[in-house]
């Protein structure tokens, strides 16, 4: 891998790593979700990178694709389980890195725990050669030695620059996978643990966006929306906070995107049961034969 971009995916990972411990520490009873978001981005952007996706704040029964609005009051609950799911970006290339924590109580430390564990043991078997579908293993058993259930329709993945999710996916369960890691790949491993289910399905929107196809509309304010989104977001997610911070209707013509097939509204993933879910992910790197964790 060339010297560059390895520095480059080292310095995203450290931001973002920073970021997330961040974000956890802030999580706290009365404090608004929006100004963790705010405080985690901005972060990001003094310490020289910009965020790659927007902040995740999943809470409960929710895994993951919740970001606060522009005009969110939505505050943290005594007993909330939150995902803190974050990633910065350097010249496009990407850290991606999640910590579960709970706010004011100890209900579900094994469950936090149990995605913890199967991340860390992960990991560990992370080398060229190694298949997928060991990877997959090796989270499934974790989780279920600690009496949980691994959410199966979520999964880890591959990340290339400007690319959030590239082409390998790494399940939460061994599902036989013969792909071989190889070197100079860069992937994001997240376990999903849950008291559930086991699955997700799609719930309401979560202020989440991504462009889906580049066409016109005959809108001129939204089509003065997706230059700026092309613009400034470069192909990655994004989010309705940050289009109404380049134009005060953005909104409304999110809507209009949306409602023309041109950009994809990300659902809240919510668990089927309604269980509890931890997460925890951390970006790697192959940098020669063994794993290098970035984040």
């Amino acid at each position: 891998m060339n010297e560059d971009v390895l520095e480059k995916i080292r310095r995203a990972g450290a931001i973002s790593g920073e970021a997330r411990k961040l974000g956890a520490s802030l999580v706290d009873e009365g404090v608004t979700l929006l100004s963790v978001a705010e405080e985690v981005e901005a972060f990001m952007i003094k310490k020289g990178a910009r965020p790659a996706f927007p902040t995740n704040l999943s809470i409960n029964d929710q895994a993951a694709h919740f970001t606060p609005r522009s005009d969110d009051k939505l505050t943290f609950k005594k007993g909330d389980l939150v995902k803190v799911d974050v990633g910065a970006q350097v010249d496009g290339y990407i850290g991606d890195t999640a910590q579960t924590v709970e706010v004011r109580t100890r209900n579900w430390t094994n469950l936090i725990n149990a995605s913890a564990k199967a991340l860390a043991m992960a990991v560990e078997t992370v080398s060229e050669g190694v298949t997928v579908g060991t990877i997959s293993g090796t989270i499934e058993n974790a989780i279920k030695s600690e009496g949980f259930l691994p959410v199966t329709n979520l999964t880890g993945h591959g990340m290339g620059c400007y690319n959030l999710h590239a082409g390998l996916t790494i399940a939460n369960y061994d599902d036989g996978n013969p792909t071989k890691i190889k070197k100079d790949m860069m992937i994001a491993i997240e376990p999903f643990a849950t008291n559930g289910g086991g699955e997700v399905r799609n719930s309401k929107p979560g202020n989440i966006y991504r462009i889906l196809r580049d066409r016109e509309v005959k809108d001129d304010g939204a089509m003065k929306l997706m230059s700026l989104i092309k613009e400034n977001f470069h192909g990655l997610p994004f989010c309705e906070r940050w289009c109404t911070a380049l134009d005060p209707k953005a909104q409304l013509h999110l809507k209009t995107l949306v409602r023309h097939g041109i950009l994809y509204a990300y659902p809240i993933l919510t668990e089927i049961k309604g269980g509890m879910v931890s997460q925890t992910e951390h970006t790697v790197v192959l940098n020669g034969y063994k794993a290098e964790v970035t984040t």
